[in-house]
């Protein structure tokens, strides 16, 4: 369970204990447990929100919890990868700007425009909205993982350099596993529903995987955030159009 507390680490503000870079290794194969647990975190926030105010309320205060729980991670990532990959400028030059702390218009309109998104769906969705919450933090973390481990990663030093090893059979059952129950209770909503959102997810997630594979030549750290956040976006639209 040491992949796992690692994952937690890596993708949390939670505490996980001391741990070592063979942990870390691991880890990618409880990106979608970890994703799973944030989704559930956020679906009892809305929930509890809903009964005291309106749904674009709730869908807001469900996403600043999941903000808040990660630190802002994968958005930070989703800001970066826009600054750098919008830039024009050549991958050496793209990587740089995705390492300036300081936001640019780019990534700014992004992170603007998903984030207004993101509350959006939620708030069309409605009693669907917390099933959503648990199936695509799942979800868009596994792919997270899978893009990870399809790599390239292109910086000799960075967040992900450390886990880009297989995950092997018991990992890859550890992450199909997450993702099944992230997606049970969609099973009693609409097939359909759960369908579409999937192949949001993989529209979104797949798209920003090229886009910095034909810029970079592969993919980093702030990639995979955007990657994770587009995904979450793309599910959540993508049940709602079959709803």
């Amino acid at each position: 369970m040491r992949g796992a507390r690692a994952a937690l680490v890596f993708l949390t503000r939670l505490p996980g204990g001391t741990l070592s870079a063979e942990d870390f290794s691991r880890a990618p194969a409880w990106f979608g447990a970890v994703g799973l647990l944030l989704g559930l975190a956020q679906a009892l926030v809305f929930l509890a929100a809903q009964q005291l105010w309106p749904p674009v309320i709730a869908a807001m205060l469900a996403v600043i919890a999941g903000i808040v729980l990660t630190g802002g991670l994968h958005e930070d990532g989703l800001a970066d990868s826009f600054d750098g990959l919008g830039s024009g400028r050549p991958p050496a030059r793209a990587l740089e700007i995705m390492r300036d702390s300081r936001i640019g218009s780019h990534g700014a309109i992004a992170l603007g425009l998903v984030l207004a998104l993101r509350v959006a769906a939620l708030a069309a969705l409605g009693s669907v909205a917390p099933w959503v919450l648990i199936a695509a933090p799942a979800l868009s973390r596994i792919v997270m993982a899978l893009a990870l481990r399809a790599g390239p990663y292109v910086r000799a030093s960075g967040a992900g350099t450390g886990m880009t090893g297989p995950l092997g059979l018991p990992g890859n059952a550890v992450l199909a596993l997450a993702g099944l129950l992230g997606l049970l209770g969609l099973t009693s909503v609409s097939v359909w529903a759960m369908l579409a959102g999937l192949v949001g997810l993989l529209a979104l997630a797949g798209l920003m995987r090229l886009w910095a594979q034909r810029r970079l030549g592969g993919v980093t750290g702030d990639v995979l955030g955007a990657i994770q956040v587009l995904g979450e976006v793309g599910f959540s639209l993508g049940v709602l159009a079959c709803l």
